[in-house]
């Protein structure tokens, strides 16, 4: 392996030693140059020989600069490599049942210890070797986060539909013993890995302790489009309820034994069995916010706070929000507080319901553009229509059916917008909406 030059920084000690565009890292001190992190990790010290091969000619260069100083050197990716694409065929994966037609990275599914380090995304290991083991814990990269799912060797292997997925498992002792810090999620799918099964997979992994610092578990999301998939039945109020309470046995017990909960049961636990969240404590530093634990909670009680010490100026205008179903009661309760501090200000809140997955899908994050238009026209009541931040995960503005801001304001005949997700954010930005930047269309 090599990592290609495409750029080199000026002023920078690479531009100094001589290294150019084009020309091919190969090793560090001897150490095979495989990624942008085995780059990172061995171009640390103050001094090393650095092996080159330019227009076919091998040479070793003798580096010397200040120690964590960058090299200068850029590559083709921000890992050096081409991304690390996932082996298994789990029985929930969700990018399995995405709707035909979406734009091509959508589908690409990463299994990427690197991406995982860097960026919080879940790896099963099922792609790692031993090697690459050796190779966090020396570089310690630290923390990883493990799709776990169980820790039954035979019924990971058939719920990931990957003949490595129980051998694997192996490796989670393995990190932790070498100092690597793992937050797990597990993926419950009703009457597979729940109930006893659940028990014996926490049980197993709170025996790794303090290596395990959070354990998220989220109930299997089903779409539409499951044709030829594992059938899954989604979690209903009595079954939400039933693994609601094994998650909070074991929470209860790790905040007795650690002061901490370590197990985070996902929101949609608790609204689905209808049961009040948690307060702001349970989630400790809220470790697993992105797999949507502690989101509820987080953005009422600093949309709250935000509301209360609010002290600018607040004129009268009128806004449309659009959220999913999940969120809907909590987007409602929010924008009532608000109503009744600032009369002066009307928001409508629409809870959109998602029928291009369709399924149990009831996130925010996955409402498109095709459902706001078909259930907002003609219903809204204002010129201007407020739309999360994470509904517009492309770098181009797009919902996840390609649409656009853009086209979005312009199917409804108003002023589009889009809003931060957090709490506080979403507050400010609802009190503040005559300070926006906007898009307007004429009806």
């Amino acid at each position: 392996m090599a990592l290609y030059v495409t750029a080199v920084d000026e002023n920078s000690p690479a531009e100094r030693f001589g290294l150019t565009v084009g020309c091919a890292l190969l090793a560090i001190d001897g150490h095979p140059l495989n990624d942008a992190l085995d780059y990172q990790f061995y171009t640390t010290p103050t001094s090393f020989s650095l092996e080159v091969c330019e227009n076919e000619q091998h040479r070793t260069v003798q580096i010397t600069k200040a120690e964590y100083e960058p090299l200068g050197c850029n590559f083709k990716t921000y890992l050096g490599d081409e991304k690390h694409s996932c082996a298994n065929h789990c029985m929930f994966c969700f990018i399995d049942q995405l709707p035909p037609g979406m734009r091509e990275p959508l589908y690409f599914k990463d299994d990427d210890e690197r991406l995982s380090f860097l960026f919080g995304n879940y790896i099963t290991l099922t792609n790692l070797t031993d090697h690459e083991i050796d190779r966090i814990i020396q570089m310690h990269i630290s923390p990883i986060f493990v799709s776990v799912h169980t820790t039954n060797p035979a019924l990971r292997v058939r719920m990931l539909a990957n003949k490595r997925g129980g051998e694997v498992l192996d490796y989670l002792p393995r990190l932790a013993a070498g100092g690597i810090e793992l937050n797990c999620q597990l993926v419950l799918c009703r009457g597979v890995n729940d109930g006893d099964e659940l028990r014996r997979t926490l049980t197993d992994l709170l025996a790794l302790r303090p290596q395990v610092g959070s354990i998220a578990a989220v109930p299997a999301g089903v779409t539409d489009y499951r044709k030829g998939l594992y059938k899954l039945t989604p979690y209903d109020k009595e079954t939400a309820a039933a693994t609601l309470d094994i998650l909070e046995e074991f929470a209860q017990k790790c905040r007795a034994e650690y002061g901490r909960s370590v197990v985070y049961p996902s929101d949609e636990w608790y609204l689905t069995a209808e049961r009040p969240l948690p307060p702001a404590e349970f989630y400790d530093a809220f470790a697993q916010l992105e797999d949507g634990v502690g989101m509820w909670r987080l953005y009422h009680d600093t949309f709250l706070e935000e509301l209360e010490n609010y002290t600018c100026l607040v004129l009268p205008h009128s806004m449309d929000v659009v959220t999913g179903t999940l969120a809907g009661p909590l987007i409602r309760e929010c924008a009532d507080a608000l109503m009744q501090k600032y009369p002066q200000v009307k928001i409508t809140v629409h809870e959109i319901k998602n029928e291009y997955f369709g399924g149990n899908v009831s996130v925010a994050g996955l409402v498109t553009g095709t459902d706001i238009i078909k259930q907002c026209s003609g219903k809204l009541h204002s010129d201007l229509l407020a739309v999360p931040e994470v509904m517009i995960r492309d770098e181009k503005g797009q919902f996840l059916d390609d649409i656009t801001l853009e086209e979005l304001g312009r199917a409804l005949g108003c002023r589009a917008v889009s809003i931060p997700t957090d709490g506080g954010g979403c507050c400010k930005a609802m009190l503040n909406t005559h300070k926006r930047k906007t898009i307007k269309f004429k009806r």
